[in-house]
Parts: C-alpha cells; structure tokens; sequence
C-alpha cells in the first residue's frame, strides 16, 4: 500500500461535485471558495442561508442548499435532492462544527449535548445516510474536519475535545469498513485558523495561527493527494502528535502550563 496515498484518486477539482457543510464561514467558506475559484461544481450548506446566498451569487458553479445537520431528516432530503440534480456526488465535506471553550466547573447539560450532537451525532447520521448511496454508486469521498483537539485532553476543550476525539475515531473505523468499496475517507485536523469565531473566543496566544486561504490550500492539496490524515500546519500539528506519546509526566506539565495561561 502507498503510505500517502491512502485514498482512490479525486477527479479534477474543475471535474468535480463537492458537498460543502458548514459553508457560510471561516474554513468551510474559504474552501468553498476555493474549490469553486478551481472550477468545481459546488453545494454550499449550513444554517445561515444569506450567507448562502451571497456565496452563490458570486458564482455561477455554486448551489444554495440551507440546511441544519442535526436535523436528519432535512440532511436526507436535501442528499436525495442533490443525487437527483447531480447524478453523483465526488466529495462530502463535513466542515460544521461547534467549540465553545469549557473548563470542568463550568460544565452544563445543555451545551454538552448541542456539542455533542453538531460535532458527532449529526455527522454520523449523516454518513449512515450517504454511505449505502456511495456504495451502490461504488465511488465517492467523505471528509470529516476534526481538530488538533481530538490528540489529548485541553484546557478549555472539556467538551469540544472529546467530540472531535470520537469523530477522528469515527473516521478511522469508517476507512476501515470502506477502502475495500473503493471509497475514500479523510480526516482533516487543522490547528489555530484566524476566523472571527475563533478570535472571539481564544483570548490566549494562538501558536502557529494560519489564514484562513492557507488552510484550505493545505486541505485541497492533501485530498488531492489522496492523505487520510492531513494536519496542519505540520509544525504544530506535529509536535502535538508527538507530545502525547510522551509519558503523561511530560504531557500534563506542557498541558498544566497552558492551563495557566488561561486564568
């Protein structure tokens, strides 16, 4: 097996039908944009349908598709809709996601389950919709956006941290089930991206933060590359990897430091 090439190769951006989720900001924006600026034919979804609009007007290849992950039943509706249109789709790119920064005194029912269920459980419905259509289709990608969250435990990611550990979970066991159906599956980790929803938030210094148009060069050129793994920027992401397989006296005094600086 190709060690990078873990994944059946992508059409063509300008070939290709890409599924965009979480497409009206910061990364699932700017890399709808760049798929559409490569020539693609492009479905924008997330819950902010002016933003939608707005995308959609600038750009003939793009189509508006509102619409609310967690609601399962409005996802089926509008994957039917877009089969029914498109015939096939290439690419499935799960970019929606919640982080709302959390210590352990600050814990509560509500905005553990909404987190839980926008970073993990509507994903994964989602996909028990998808798969079966790309199985019969016997080609497509799905791409899961995780975080560098998901390496270990955080500060600050108490409830964040843990969905996206069981999404990169996920998205393991999901290659596993379909790279023997010709299928592909990438897990995409950024680090710190600079968006309004992260810089209003992170009051702390963000190492190796990236612009927006970096990040999503960085994705595109991993999918192309048929990646499974693909994190960035390596630099940071890297490290992070390695920190955690160092014992957990190493581990939880660079974790413990960070921690301070949050106070």
């Amino acid at each position: 097996m190709n060690l990078t090439r873990l994944n059946p190769r992508l059409p063509k951006w300008s070939a290709s039908k890409v599924w965009v989720i979480g497409a009206s900001s910061g990364i699932g924006a700017t890399v709808a944009r760049h798929l559409l600026e490569a020539g693609a034919q492009v479905a924008i979804s997330a819950r902010r349908s002016e933003a939608l609009q707005a995308m959609a007007g600038q750009y003939g290849n793009a189509r508006a598709v509102p619409l609310d992950i967690t609601d399962s039943k409005a996802f089926s509706a509008a994957w039917k809709k877009l089969r029914r249109s498109w015939g096939k789709v290439d690419l499935v790119l799960f970019v929606a996601g919640s982080y709302t920064p959390t210590r352990a005194w600050t814990l509560e029912a509500e905005s553990i389950n909404r987190t839980l269920d926008l970073n993990l459980g509507s994903i994964m419905r989602a996909c028990g919709v998808l798969v079966p259509d790309l199985i019969r289709d016997g080609a497509g990608a799905i791409g899961l956006v995780s975080s560098v969250a998901a390496y270990g435990g955080m500060p600050n990611c108490i409830t964040y941290g843990p969905t996206k550990a069981a999404l990169s979970n996920f998205a393991e066991a999901l290659y596993i089930d379909l790279h023997e159906k010709n299928l592909g599956v990438y897990l995409i980790s950024p680090g710190f991206v600079r968006t309004e929803a992260v810089e209003e938030v992170n009051e702390f210094y963000m190492p190796a933060l990236m612009e927006p148009d970096d990040a999503a060069r960085a994705m595109l050129q991993g999918l192309q590359r048929g990646e499974f793994d693909i994190h960035f920027p390596k630099r940071f992401t890297s490290f992070l990897k390695g920190l955690h397989t160092l014992p957990y006296s190493v581990y939880f005094k660079a974790m413990l430091q960070l921690a301070k600086s949050l106070k």
